[in-house]
């Protein structure tokens, strides 16, 4: 008997089945590049470190809520499921009581399950509004930040930019070159929130390589780009990209190869930028030779890249990784003018991409109707905080800061209440991150699993994983609809987040409220059916929800409208106006000019960063995304497990600095600075250039001793490392792609991991 399931995730469409030697993992017939990813689920759903009961902090529980050092290294007492429930709905009206919810922070910032009715962040935003009437929220994502902010203002909304820009069909077709800045690796455009059913990413870029595309990957790393790609490798200088493309700009001008006319029509603010980069400005002209000693580029290799853009179909790409850095702002706005200088964007495989390659959504065509999501109902607090500024807003209440020309002010945040996410994975600077944590009176988690989140938490919630429960996957960009078929049952106690929810909300008498009367099952209904009704409405017959659920998927049609804003505007830039405050692409904005920012003047420009390496931190860090798990999901599963060496995180490292530490590939890595250390085993690759060591983000961070100050994480968790501190005024986003640090060889006693091993429990 077949007892198969369909199911999706961020990383793929797959069929699963509960076998006497474990879960069996199949991709989905009809993906061409199917993601490994898939088999961190064959071993994951009864791994030890699941959460099976739900458990509360000693120190909370003996003491009450209030401030605690202990978070992080206190031991946890397993409790019955209405003695939990009714301690964490006391504290929430508690703390609703006594400070309204102006002192509540729904987190829950992260991708939890590629499920759009069990989606973790939206179960608890819609708890928190239904019940207390709102919460504090955060805005933006630490992977685009920067962009985020600066985009609107510059040329539109980062969804449109992104999601419906450059599409991978006319790159195949059309584009000559594409100057990738950040590269597009593979692992990146292999998840996709909400489900991806067709990785095509490879095989479009084979044939743009195949029709004689010249790609080019400007990163400190080669596989920044894959083989099939043909890329030609460009190894510049982390943080270093907003000088390049100023210098390419430059040579541009001054060769006389501008698209003047198209600057004339379509631009904003042109010669106050071309005074700058001819150092009109400030003195100092932005040539080649001046951007060769920032970048490590030859001058005259700059310089020829520019004259050869001339007359060809040029495309810039600008990958999230750059804007996670000081400035990050800067290379957003220079890949643009790029694209605007070369007269490029609205034209077929031309132009400005951003994040292309970041996401499995961006290049791809979209649904003529999305997948409704669950609804959050209304915030009634109008608080908010730049995501990766948690810790800032934790450890300064009251204080005020800058943010897109507002002054702003934090909040004092009693009460945190997170599902579906882990910031001891994404933001940075961990010691300082614990210490925020330890100011809260009380941080409330649902967890699958005892993450480092989990394991700072006062009363914990034992949460379901996707295998156990149904739901129904989509994403605006991907035309297949997956019925997410429950695979097994929940392990342990746990409960998924709409049961909990359903008897907290019962608790703090709004349940109708947070329900409408729905069960789960009957919000899968509700969801399809409104769908079903938009579909209908244009004319397009689905089959019923039963029917659905029994064939298991979906085709939904599409609509091939890639950079339909570039287009509309450069066929009639009056009739089809960008939505900036020019109506066109923003070259020079008067609006960031106005807010006097002096990290984010109203032009693109090179400014340096603050970090640097030095005497005593040598050696720059890229903590960029992994390729073995998509942030630190499943870490523990068979595919990450398996792409570890001796349980560490693996550093990569060019021969010529291993060869200064006497450093070989297998050997164990003490990285270090002011914030803190990880070990982690080298590789020695040419595949990195010198001076440069890369350590993938998402392993479990396990501190050797829980509540220094300054943590030693012995599993190879580069955000111990990475500096917290916002991107500029204008974004405040996140800086975590690049730090500074030593590196030595470790050579004493190699202690153990962990990170996998639940915390003390009574």
């Amino acid at each position: 008997m077949n007892n198969e399931k369909m199911h999706s995730s961020h990383w793929g469409v797959f069929r699963v089945s509960e076998e006497k030697h474990g879960l069996n993992v199949k991709a989905w017939g009809d993906d061409p590049d199917p993601s490994p990813l898939l088999a961190n689920f064959t071993d994951s759903a009864d791994h030890p470190v699941r959460i099976t009961k739900p458990a509360v902090r000693r120190g909370w529980l003996e003491n009450g809520p209030g401030p605690d050092d202990r978070r992080g290294a206190d031991e946890y007492i397993e409790m019955e499921w209405e003695q939990v429930l009714d301690l964490a709905a006391d504290e929430l009206a508690r703390v609703n009581r006594q400070y309204g919810p102006e002192a509540v922070f729904g987190g829950s910032y992260g991708w939890s399950s590629a499920g759009r009715f069990h989606h973790a962040q939206s179960q608890v935003h819609r708890f928190l509004n239904t019940t207390i009437g709102g919460y504090v929220r955060s805005v933006n994502s630490y992977s685009s930040g920067a962009a985020a902010v600066i985009l609107p203002h510059i040329i539109g909304e980062l969804n449109e930019v992104a999601r419906r820009g450059v599409s991978w069909d006319d790159i195949a077709a059309h584009s000559d070159i594409i100057l990738s800045f950040g590269g597009m690796a593979l692992k990146n455009s292999q998840v996709a929130s909400g489900g991806i059913s067709r990785h095509t990413e490879r095989e479009f870029m084979r044939q743009a390589a195949a029709r004689g595309a010249r790609f080019i990957n400007f990163s400190p790393l080669r596989t920044d780009m894959p083989s099939e790609a043909r890329a030609e490798w460009w190894s510049v200088v982390p943080g270093s990209d907003a000088a390049l493309m100023l210098a390419l700009i430059h040579e541009i001008v001054v060769s006389g190869n501008a698209d003047r006319a198209f600057l004339e029509r379509y631009c904003e603010g042109w010669p106050l930028f071309e005074a700058y980069i001819l150092g009109n400005a400030d003195g100092q002209a932005k040539t080649p030779r001046w951007a060769a000693e920032i970048c490590r580029i030859p001058e005259n290799e700059i310089a020829s890249l520019a004259r050869d853009l001339a007359g060809k179909r040029v495309l810039v790409t600008v990958s999230h990784s750059l804007q996670r850095a000081e400035h990050g702002e800067q290379p957003v706005w220079l890949g643009l003018a790029l694209a605007a200088v070369l007269g490029q964007p609205g034209l077929p495989g031309g132009g400005y991409a951003y994040a292309l390659g970041a996401i499995g959504h961006y290049g791809k065509h979209h649904n003529v109707v999305a997948f409704p999501p669950f609804p959050q109902g209304v915030n009634k607090v109008s608080t908010f905080i730049p995501v990766a500024r948690i810790a800032d807003m934790l450890l300064n209440p009251g204080e005020h800061y800058d943010f897109n020309g507002q002054r702003l002010t934090y909040p004092h945040i009693k009460l945190a209440w997170w599902a579906g996410g882990n910031p001891f994975h994404h933001h940075q600077d961990l010691g300082r991150l614990r210490r925020a944590f330890s100011r809260l009176d009380t941080l409330i988690v649902h967890e699958p699993f005892w993450t480092a989140t989990a394991r700072h938490a006062d009363i914990v919630l034992p949460a379901t994983m996707t295998l156990e429960r149904d739901d129904i996957g989509g994403t605006p960009t991907d035309p297949l609809l997956v019925a997410m078929q429950k695979v097994r049952a929940p392990q342990g106690e746990a409960r998924d987040d709409y049961a909990i929810f359903t008897t907290l909300a019962r608790r703090l008498g709004a349940e109708l409220a947070f329900t409408e009367g729905r069960s789960s099952q009957q919000w899968l209904h509700h969801l399809y059916g409104q769908m079903q009704e938009k579909l209908r409405e244009l004319g397009i017959n689905v089959p019923d929800f039963d029917a659905f659920w029994q064939a298991g998927t979906l085709l939904l049609p599409q609509i091939q409208d890639g950079d339909r804003l570039m287009r509309g505007f450069r066929a009639d830039p009056t009739a089809a106006p960008l939505p900036t405050a020019s109506g066109k692409i923003e070259l020079f904005s008067r609006t960031i000019a106005r807010f006097g920012y002096a990290d984010c003047p109203g032009h693109p420009a090179w400014l340096p960063p603050t970090q640097q390496p030095d005497a005593h931190h040598s050696l720059w860090l890229i903590a960029n995304q992994p390729a073995t798990r998509l942030h630190s999901q499943l870490d523990f599963g068979q595919w990450s497990a398996r792409h570890k060496q001796k349980d560490r995180e693996i550093c990569q490292m060019h021969p010529l600095d291993a060869a200064k530490r006497a450093i070989h590939t297998g050997d164990i890595v003490k990285i270090f600075n002011q914030r803190g250390a990880l070990l982690a085993c080298a590789k020695v690759t040419e595949d990195i250039m010198p001076g440069v060591i890369q350590v993938p983000t998402g392993a479990w961070f396990d501190p050797l001793e829980p509540l220094a100050d300054a943590p030693f994480c012995v599993h190879g968790n580069p955000n111990v490392v990475t500096l917290d501190e916002g991107t500029s005024s204008l974004a405040q986003g996140c800086t975590g792609q690049i730090a500074t640090v030593e590196m030595v060889k470790y050579e004493g006693v190699l202690p153990p991991v962990k990170a996998f091993i639940p915390p003390r429990l009574s």
